[in-house]
């Protein structure tokens, strides 16, 4: 430790050397705290300031040269009681929650929780709001990726890349912004249907993204997957057989990254999806590479689905007539006495769920996202519970890192697409 180079411009507290354990602290945004263990060897605290970890991971790591040979994530930095807010907040209202568990693509959230809702209902919202739901849940997929996929090319090395596929996002972003009237936090699905119908050009744009699309990921397809650089920072690192990934949980991306062809959409198909036609990416040995194949190629899936979709948006309503559910227009609630009776009922009362527990998932951009609820016939469930995809990837994080250097920790962190906002809950 007394050889290592500093730079210049970090300030050093030197160890004693008359202590049993050597510290050195940096003041950097990199490694915050170095221990010298007796034997050598080192202990990292990777993150929660790191730049590569995003801002909230906390990793405890033991080093011996370079080489990883124990890690200990540590959770819980933005924990903000959602599950138990649940329990005090209307079924519509909880839905601002649901946006701020996967941010990235908060939509996605919000379509689970109301089907859910909607399923212990028993009611069907009509056709239109369907459709319209699958293609923004499908673009917030795309931006998902792009978000996951960029930051991996980032956190590589891999600028262009990133600023390549960003602007696409941010094509989505104007679509999103322009139907729902936000970028992150959505807000959009309501239960029995939609907040408002979607605007004349929707249509138009949509194409326009599916036409253009296609052709940014042919040249991130020459960017990163042909990179020579880039592959021999992925191939093989942080591998996980599909056994291996079914004992811990995995789903979505970086199940199906393992080899096991598991999807929501089409093993227990909701909304329109047993009707239109898309293939399933499965990668081979579940390494950051494979990862990094699978979200590349479920996009454009995602682009095919929109493209079937976005031609057949049906005519009619976007929510369903079922006035003790759905709120009246607002000017109608000033003319007419019913309207005014029911938006007084609902506000006061909220939607009230028939008593039992029920359990609905979806497949969203990182996995399975579920909703349990307990009902007890009130305005506010009695409990409810998430299955968040992110917390399953990260507790195998110790176990796909251990060997690799750290250098392919953060590739590993990347690759697994872990939100922190929806990983601590």
């Amino acid at each position: 430790m007394k050889d290592m180079h500093i730079a210049k411009n970090r300030n050093i507290i030197q160890p004693d050397a008359k202590s049993e354990e050597a510290w050195t602290r940096v003041d950097h945004p990199g490694v915050q705290v170095v221990r010298e263990l007796p034997d050598g060897r080192m202990q990292l605290n990777l993150g929660p300031s790191h730049p590569a970890t995003h801002g909230i991971l906390e990793n405890k790591i033991i080093v011996n040269g370079e080489t990883i040979e124990s890690a200990e994530p540590n959770i819980g930095y933005v924990h903000r009681t959602f599950e138990k807010l649940g329990e005090h907040y209307g079924y519509n209202q909880f839905l601002v929650c649901t946006d701020r568990m996967n941010y990235v693509s908060s939509a996605m959230n919000n379509i689970g929780w109301v089907l859910a809702v909607e399923s212990m209902l028993g009611i069907e919202v009509p056709a239109k709001a369907t459709v319209v739901r699958m293609i923004i849940a499908e673009l917030s997929r795309i931006i998902d990726h792009i978000v996951s996929m960029g930051i991996l090319g980032v956190d590589l090395g891999a600028f262009a890349s990133f600023l390549f596929m960003f602007h696409e996002r941010e094509e989505i972003y104007q679509v999103l912004e322009k139907t729902t009237g936000a970028r992150l936090t959505t807000t959009f699905a309501r239960v029995g249907g939609l907040e408002h119908d979607v605007y004349p050009e929707f249509v138009a744009d949509v194409k326009k993204i599916v036409k253009e699309m296609p052709k940014i990921l042919k040249w991130n397809d020459k960017l990163l997957t042909k990179s020579r650089i880039f592959y021999e920072r992925t191939k093989n690192i942080s591998k996980i057989s599909a056994d291996r990934a079914l004992e811990y949980g995995f789903s979505g991306p970086n199940l199906r990254a393992a080899g096991v062809p598991h999807d929501v959409r089409t093993e227990n198909p909701y909304m329109f999806y047993d009707q239109v036609d898309f293939d399933v990416p499965v990668g081979e040995n579940g390494s950051v590479y494979d990862r990094f194949l699978v979200r590349i190629e479920e996009m454009r899936q995602s682009l095919r689905i929109i493209e079937q979709l976005v031609n057949h948006i049906p005519e009619g309503p976007h929510h369903a007539e079922l006035p003790h559910i759905y709120l009246p227009k607002k000017e109608n609630v000033y003319k007419s006495m019913e309207d005014l009776i029911y938006h007084f009922k609902i506000i006061m009362h909220g939607i009230e769920v028939p008593p039992g527990e029920h359990y609905f998932a979806t497949e969203v951009a990182n996995g399975e996202l579920g909703y349990t609820i307990i009902s007890r016939g009130k305005r506010s469930p009695w409990r409810v519970s998430m299955r968040r995809p992110s917390i399953w990837y990260y507790q195998a994080f110790p176990e796909l890192v251990k060997g690799d250097m750290i250098a392919d920790a953060i590739a590993t962190m990347s690759s697994m697409n872990i939100i922190a906002g929806e990983l601590d809950g």
